[in-house]
């Protein structure tokens, strides 16, 4: 076989070998395509699931009939939230009570007359917690003042919508106290038709996506910020 014949040989044996691995690899595509569009399916099917559960449980949320607790703390996000932990602390419901996340500009005094509450009550019971940016700075400043008076049960007085991240937030912080939720039911979702309403729709949605990011965050450990004004603190487990 002279060196012409050869290496005519050895093309065509090259070009059938090529021929031969294009279907395997198009194979292999197609099966990647194939398996990783059920695992997106999968994946967004667990998604809506998930949402489907977080709407149902923050719908039929309830306060305990008689609430009871060493003390209660609220959240900051609307003077309704507010006005009831005042009342849980008028009627018994704790023995004290802290307002968290309250911005520096608001006093005490505009406090206690936006929620009409007696001025003994404010003076001897409610204590005002500047520190707290947002819902991991809210239990940073809750667990900090929870261990300093030595309470082991707290009444939260959130937002129904609210109330998983908080607890969430406020467990991961302060595992060893027992947190009691206390919600606060939003008007946009009394109705069983809340799905329909744009702004309640999109309350959930938020809401949703931040409960699975806290999750996230809390399970790895990794981008907690510190959510507080303050650069001190010495209650988070990280």
């Amino acid at each position: 076989m002279d060196l012409t014949t050869r290496k005519s040989v050895s093309s065509q044996t090259l070009r059938e070998q090529s021929r031969g691995d294009r279907p395997v690899r198009r194979s292999l595509f197609r099966r990647f395509l194939r398996w990783g569009g059920f695992g997106f399916i999968i994946l967004v099917a667990i998604v809506f699931g998930g949402f489907l559960h977080f709407a149902d449980s923050i719908t039929t949320l309830k306060p305990p009939p008689e609430p009871k607790a060493d003390a209660i703390v609220v959240l900051t996000g609307g003077y309704q939230r507010i006005g009831q932990a005042v009342e849980l602390l008028r009627t018994g419901a704790g023995n004290r009570l802290l307002i968290s996340g309250v911005h520096p500009t608001t006093t005490p005094s505009q406090i206690r007359r936006l929620t009409q509450s007696p001025v003994s009550l404010f003076n001897c019971c409610v204590d005002v917690g500047y520190d707290a940016l947002d819902t991991i700075g809210n239990a940073r400043e809750a667990a900090k003042w929870i261990h300093a008076r030595g309470y082991k049960s707290i009444l939260v007085v959130t937002n129904n919508y609210h109330m998983p991240r908080s607890l969430a937030e406020l467990k991961y912080v302060d595992p060893a106290t027992d947190f009691i939720p206390y919600p606060v039911v939003n008007s946009d979702l009394k109705t069983t038709n809340w799905f329909t309403d744009p702004n309640a729709l999109r309350t959930m949605l938020s809401e949703y996506a931040k409960v699975l990011l806290a999750g996230a965050r809390n399970l790895t450990g990794l981008g907690r910020p510190l959510g507080l004004r303050s650069r001190e603190t010495d209650d988070d487990p990280d």
